[in-house]
This record gives C-alpha cells, structure tokens and sequence, in this order.
C-alpha cells in the first residue's frame, strides 16, 4: 500500500475547514472525470456511505468507501474521520483531521493520512503511487479550502 500524507495550512476556522473538507459530494468535481454519488442520506456520520465514480462511460471504477469513525471538532477541540474504502479496485483507507493552527496561529490545519492499493498494480510502484495521491489529494483539500470562491461555488 502506498502511503500518503501532508498537512494543508488555511485561514479557515477549524469548523469552516471541517465543513468543507467533509463535504463528500464537492470532492468528486476536483478530481478530474470523478462524481461522488451519496448512498445514505444526510446527516453525514458514523456509517454514511459514498462512491466516487472515475472515468468516461462504461470505462469507469467506482471507489465506495464509508465513515467508520466521526468526531467533528467541538469545544476547542479537532476534528477527526476516517473513511474505508471498500471497492474491487481500491482499498485502505483515509484519515483527515482537522485543528487549530500551531501556537495559537490564526486558521487551521488539515492532516490528510491514506493508505492506498490499487488491486492489480505491484507492490513496487507503490513508490509512484503515494507522491501522485498526495498530488491529487493535495488538490482536493487545497480547492475545499480556498477562501477566494464564489458561494455556491
């Protein structure tokens, strides 16, 4: 499994970040040919399922993965999710969190962690994988992020 993780500083409020980056439908219009599609209704918690759906057509994979922990930050305190993913051609898992800046900084920051397989593709590209998951992930949570949209955008 390759593995991936970076920290991601934003001007946010540590329960603005937590909104956005566990807005499961907005991660799928960053990465490119990707729809999430909502298995369960809302609210999103413990439970709630999702699949990200890559691909043109009938030349596609479907990602489904679940919230099998759901801590949103409250009193002060981060927030934390974790995600199994559970599909035929993808599995793991991610872990996002949520804080407050250090030393009482302004904002917040978001540490994504994932482990990551691809069924099928050896162990040894594995070293390809994990900085092209931080690449991708990395711009996921960096256009969740960003303070400069449009509403509704």
């Amino acid at each position: 499994m390759a593995f991936i993780r970076f920290v991601h500083a934003s001007p946010l409020s540590v329960i603005d970040a937590w909104r956005r980056v566990t807005d499961w439908e907005r991660h799928g219009a960053r990465v490119p040919l990707t729809r999430t599609v909502l298995l369960t209704p809302p609210p999103v918690g413990v439970g709630t399922r999702f699949t990200a759906v890559t691909g043109i057509g009938r030349c596609r994979f479907d990602d489904p993965m679940e919230v099998t922990l759901w801590h949103p930050p409250a009193g002060g305190t981060a927030g934390r999710c974790r995600l199994e993913k559970r599909g035929r051609a993808v599995t793991g898992w991610a872990e996002i969190e949520v804080r407050a800046a250090p030393a009482g900084g302004p904002g917040c920051e978001v540490l994504w962690q994932e482990e990551l397989h691809l069924r099928g593709l050896p162990r040894r590209l594995d070293g390809l994988l994990a900085p092209v998951g931080r690449l991708v992930f990395g711009r996921v949570v960096s256009g969740l992020l960003r303070t400069d949209r449009r509403p509704g955008a």
